[in-house]
């Protein structure tokens, strides 16, 4: 799957949001200075050729919804990011947080039973 421009990725946290919809529908979500409607159309047909939404035509309209779910793309996204910019490695990204201070002791420690938690029952599910 292809990665979404910013624009691309606004207009799909609004798909996500309304679960399907029509342009104008979209449209109404954006804050002012919304952008034309024109616009708007381009970038979610994009999306539609990028395998982001699906449409169903109803008359001289199309109403659009989502091909991938939010987590889904979020999951993808995250992998390719650590991939891309941490050598795909999931500490690089923890020690990248410790060293802004964007992670507290406390987080880390939450972080270790949540991880711990996993894994025994992930012991008791085998």
């Amino acid at each position: 799957m292809q990665k979404l421009t910013t624009q691309e990725e606004e207009a799909m946290q609004f798909v996500w949001k309304l679960g399907k919809g029509f342009i104008k529908d979209f449209l109404e979500l954006y804050p002012d200075p919304k952008p034309p409607y024109t616009t708007l159309a381009s970038i979610i047909k994009k999306l539609e050729t990028k395998g982001y939404v699906k449409s169903i035509k109803h008359r001289t309209v199309y109403e659009f919804r989502p091909a991938i779910s939010e987590k889904e793309y979020a999951k993808k996204y995250l992998s390719n990011f650590v991939r891309d910019y941490f050598r795909n490695s999931y500490k690089e990204v923890v020690a990248s947080f410790v060293k802004q201070k964007k992670l507290s002791p406390d987080e880390l420690r939450s972080i270790l039973e949540t991880i711990e938690l996993q894994e025994k029952q992930s012991c008791r599910d085998s």
